[in-house]
Order: C-alpha cells, then sequence, then structure tokens
C-alpha cells in the first residue's frame, strides 16, 4: 500500500482514496477525470462568492506585485490591512470595534480566549479565567480551541487540554444560569455559535442568545459570539449577532472573509475589552502571529467583500435557505431515512434516521454529482455559495434523495 505524501486532516490516515479538484466556477467544481460536481458545502463553509473570481485572483497579484508581505509586528502596517480593518469595524455588529487578524478560525478562537482572559487581568480581575462553552459545538483544533469544542471524538488521545472550561448542553440557560451561580466572579467570558456548524447545523433557540447576554452584563462576564461559519452574509445579515438581535463584546471570524482565496480570520473587539488593553499606554500586547496582517490575504478580504456588497448576495442568503430547506424537506416527507431537517439562513443539515450512515449517504450523493459533508453519523450539512443557481439547489435536494433510495433498496 503507497500512501501519498500528504496527510490529510479529518480523514483516515490509512485511506488511499481521494478526490482531485482541479478547478471552480460559480457553485460548479471540476474534478481530475472532468466530473462537476455542485459544491453544496461552499468547500467548507467558506466560498460564499462561489469559486473562480478572477477579481479577487487579480487583486492578490496587483498586491503581491506591489508589497508581497511585510510583518505587522510593533510599529509596522501596511494598506490592504489597514483599509480591510476599517471596513470590519464598520460593519461590525458592535461598536467602535478593533479587529486583531489571524491566518484561520481556530487561531482567531485561540486569541479571543487570551484576549478576554487578558482584559479581565488587566482590570484587576486576574481570577476571571473561567470560559463557559456548550455541547454539542466547534471552535477549532488549536488546543484551547479544542478544549472549548464540545464534541469529545474532537478531544480524544491529545493529551490535557486548555484548563478553565466548563461546558453546558446548548440552548440551556438555567445550566449557564447555574454556572454563573456557583462560579459567577470566576467566569471571563461565555462563548457561543449563533448557528453550531461543525457539530451538527443547530440554530440558537429563541431568546438564548440575549439570555446569554443578559447573564454576561450581570456578571461583568464577556459575550464572546464565533462566527467563523455565520459571519459575512450566511444568515442574511453581516453577522449572526444582527440575526439573532444581540451585541457581543468578542467576535470571531474566519473563511467568508476572503471567500477562502486566501486564509485569513481575526477578532472583533468591542468597547469592554479595548478598555483594559489600551487603559496603560506603555503596556505590549505579547500576542500574535508572523502572518497577521499578511496584505495579500487583506486585499482578498476586501475584494471579496466587495463582491458581497456589490452583488447584494447577503440579501440572497434567505433565498438560498429557503429553496434549498424547502426541497429537502419534500425529500424528507417522502421518506424514512429522514429524521429531521434544520437550519438557518443558507445553511441547513439533514438528520438521518439511526441506522442509515452519513458518511455512506454523502458518498452516494458525490456519484450523483453533489458534495455535501458528513457530520458524525447522522447528519448530512449543506452550505452552498451564495451565487448558487436554483437549478443547483435543486440537484442538491435530487441527489439526496437518489442517494437514500439506492440505499434504502440495498438494505431492504
Amino acid at each position: 500500500m503507497t500512501l501519498p505524501a500528504f496527510l490529510h486532516p479529518f480523514a483516515r490516515p490509512a485511506s488511499e482514496r481521494f478526490i482531485t479538484i482541479t478547478s471552480g466556477e460559480g457553485a460548479i467544481v471540476t474534478d481530475d477525470r472532468g466530473r462537476r460536481y455542485v459544491d453544496a458545502m461552499a468547500s467548507l463553509w467558506y466560498c460564499a462568492v462561489g469559486h473562480g473570481r478572477a477579481e479577487i485572483a487579480d487583486a492578490v497579484a496587483a498586491q503581491l506585485r506591489r508589497l508581497d508581505a511585510f510583518h505587522t509586528f510593533d510599529m509596522f502596517t501596511n494598506e490592504p490591512t489597514e483599509q480591510l480593518c476599517a471596513l470590519l469595524a464598520e460593519i461590525a455588529p458592535l461598536p467602535h470595534a478593533r479587529v486583531f487578524l489571524t491566518c484561520s478560525g481556530s487561531e482567531a478562537v485561540d486569541s479571543a480566549l487570551k484576549l478576554a482572559r487578558l482584559a479581565h487581568h488587566l482590570a484587576g480581575r486576574p481570577e476571571r479565567r473561567l470560559v463557559v462553552s456548550r455541547k454539542p459545538s466547534y471552535h477549532g483544533v488549536t488546543y484551547g480551541g479544542v478544549a472549548l469544542t464540545g464534541l469529545p471524538a474532537n478531544q480524544e488521545g491529545f493529551g490535557p487540554l486548555v484548563g478553565g472550561v466548563v461546558q453546558v448542553p446548548k440552548d440551556d440557560v438555567s445550566a449557564v444560569e447555574q454556572v454563573f451561580a456557583e462560579r459567577g466572579e470566576q467566569v471571563a467570558a461565555v462563548i457561543a455559535e449563533p448557528v453550531i456548524g461543525a457539530a451538527g447545523v443547530y440554530p440558537a433557540a429563541g431568546g438564548y442568545l440575549p439570555a446569554l447576554r443578559r447573564l454576561c452584563d450581570e456578571h461583568s462576564a464577556f459575550l464572546i459570539l464565533d462566527e467563523v461559519v455565520t459571519g459575512f452574509g450566511r444568515l442574511g445579515t453581516w453577522w449572526g449577532a444582527q440575526h439573532y438581535g444581540v451585541t457581543p463584546d468578542l467576535v470571531t471570524f474566519a473563511k467568508a472573509v476572503t471567500s477562502g482565496y486566501l486564509p485569513l480570520g481575526g477578532v472583533l473587539l468591542g468597547p469592554a475589552v479595548r478598555g483594559p488593553l489600551e487603559a496603560d499606554a506603555q503596556f505590549v500586547l505579547r500576542h500574535g502571529h508572523t502572518y497577521s496582517g499578511h496584505p495579500a490575504s487583506c486585499a482578498a478580504g476586501l475584494a471579496a467583500l466587495g463582491i458581497l456588497r456589490r452583488e447584494g448576495l447577503i440579501h440572497r442568503a434567505p433565498k438560498v435557505g429557503e429553496r434549498l430547506s424547502a426541497g429537502l424537506q419534500a425529500v424528507a416527507d417522502g421518506s424514512d431515512t429522514i429524521v429531521e431537517v434544520r437550519g438557518e439562513g443558507a445553511v441547513w443539515a439533514v438528520g438521518l434516521a439511526p441506522g442509515v450512515p452519513a458518511p455512506v449517504i454523502r458518498d452516494a450523493m458525490l456519484d450523483h454529482g453533489v458534495i455535501v459533508r458528513p457530520i458524525g453519523e447522522q447528519t448530512l450539512a449543506f452550505c452552498p455559495p451564495l451565487v448558487i443557481e436554483d437549478d443547483d439547489l435543486d440537484r442538491c435536494a435530487g441527489a439526496l434523495e437518489r442517494a437514500l433510495a439506492t440505499y434504502s433498496g440495498a438494505h431492504q
């Protein structure tokens, strides 16, 4: 058995089967055999403006020719970084925002964790180190992000994780209230995804996020919204925070900020966190990454967000979601292999009946030219580019229906 040199993430290391994607246009990608697929996951939740956008490639190329890269530590900066951060502050779901840049969502979550604890420390509250997260949830793969993630399988085998984390069931306000009642003076922050993404696609229950905001206010804790999936139009607003009517103190983002054309992530910081960091003019923030504020990535971000604005793609998200969810529900209504269709905006999932394996159905859907993502054994996620055509949305439901029929026929 000859294995490739590339060790694939979230894959079986012993696997030999891979699909080589060679090109993309809009919501369609093509493999090295010339086979076309509907990219029903926007690659990995991120390609909101679709594949093959020459204007993003051109913006990156022009920036690389002008200035390939130069670090932003200490006193140095560059024009695309400053321009992108100004735009992000303008559209932020919290007032007077500043922006800390990273290369990924995992780094953004780690940064938000550190900044929350650091702000409390600088404000004279060093005992506030506890962070409340939820089960299920997904907050990345760095040690801090894994510690916050409410998926035990993602934590197994990696040894001791970052401490000071308490996990509660999703949408259970009373469980969060209990943590504050018992350890309120130790809580630094509560972190939540507006729509739980890679842990199963679960939209926040009505009133849940405002309740978290109220509890954080009452106990002087920060509210962190992890918007790596929901940011930049996925729910029909720039941010999930706006969709649910809540103002966070910190927001993590990545993915659709560049539509994945180059790696970029970051954290939005509101006044409650900025204040302690800025209070002492001699204080040095000893945190950052070599490529924080990389000019080419920021040029990609400016171009991608410009497309979202210019083409009104944010307002298209509800229409995408309505047609997609209606198609999925029509399949569910005629099948005993689907127990639930759930989602919000333009991110949806089907919950499969016990014993119907999501990876097997995913593989069958590939045979019908549609790429979805299995989550665990019972969930298939859909998060298409916002430019997807109605016919391709219908193809997603059709491929699911045919894949389930094939599976049922083989297991009767």
